[in-house]
């Protein structure tokens, strides 16, 4: 599957915001079922990004403060990260389903010392039905995440758009054995 990958200067902070967007091979509700932020999810198994992902408080059924933390990246120049963000999950009339997220402050999630506290603003995706393509999705993220620590704006802006197309490569191969 092909996937586009934008960006433009982030409103909310210092770095970009990107935008990835694809057609995967699979209905919207085996796409959501492998990239719905809940404990003991599919995405710490396939999502290279993620290595766990705890939540810290159910506020409701659609709503949650969560805790993910990514392994070293981009040939260990990127040490491992922590994120807490409070998490909506919303379905739509049309059968899209939303996954948005910021990052927060939470007195039972202090930084922990082996991780760098990294930063979510305003991010999400939207798994969207096609119209009378019952076993395609369209996948629309954005994600301005701002790694922390001290890594140069270069090297976070080289290694975001690989990272995207990662994901939705990652993905589609995750979709197909959930189908097998």
């Amino acid at each position: 599957s092909e996937v586009s990958v934008s960006w433009r200067p982030s409103a909310e902070f210092s770095g970009n915001v990107y935008r990835g967007e694809g057609i995967l091979p699979a209905s919207p509700q085996d796409v959501w079922e492998c990239i719905k932020p809940v404990a003991g999810g599919a995405r710490t198994k396939w999502d290279q990004n993620v290595k766990d992902f705890e939540v810290v408080e159910a506020i409701s059924d659609t709503l949650s403060v969560c805790r993910t933390t990514t392994p070293s990246a981009f040939m260990r120049i990127i040490s491992p990260r922590e994120f807490v963000d409070v998490v909506l999950m919303k379905q739509y009339e049309d059968g899209t389903m939303l996954s948005a997220a910021t990052n927060v402050e939470h007195p039972l999630c202090p930084p922990q010392p082996d991780f760098v506290r990294g930063f979510n603003y305003p991010c999400g995706c939207f798994c969207i039905p096609l119209p009378g393509e019952p076993d395609r999705t369209q996948l629309l993220s954005f994600f301005q995440t701002d790694l922390g620590g001290y890594l140069p704006q270069t090297v976070v802006e080289s290694f975001f758009p690989a990272s995207i197309a990662g994901f939705y490569s990652n993905l589609t191969k995750a979709v197909k054995a959930l189908k097998a």
